[in-house]
């Protein structure tokens, strides 16, 4: 199993929009990536939002990088958004706790 872990700086006041962009546009094109596990996007504060992407593959993660470096570089510019910090690693534990 692998992840990503991506960090991105957003214009004051813009991690809602930033948010709701990446749903509406990244999502779809993240759900047509092979292996993808999981996608999790958090405020961290600052103007800052965090993503983690879980994958069954190392291919699989670093396409999804891809994917995301271009997309933010195209998409999110215009909110003022710094350029996408993206690393990728083999996922050393992953625990699923019942609601």
């Amino acid at each position: 199993m692998h992840a990503t872990l991506r960090q991105l700086k957003c214009a004051p006041g813009q991690a809602q929009e930033v948010g709701r962009l990446i749903e509406a546009e990244y999502i779809p094109q993240l759900t047509g990536v092979e292996g993808v596990v999981s996608y999790t996007l958090v405020d961290v504060g600052d103007d800052r939002v965090t993503s983690l992407g879980v994958f069954t593959t190392e291919a699989s993660a670093v396409r999804a990088n891809e994917l995301a470096q271009a997309w933010a570089k195209e998409r999110l510019a215009s909110l003022g958004a710094a350029p996408l910090e993206a690393t990728e690693g083999t996922v050393l534990l992953h625990s699923i706790f019942p609601a």
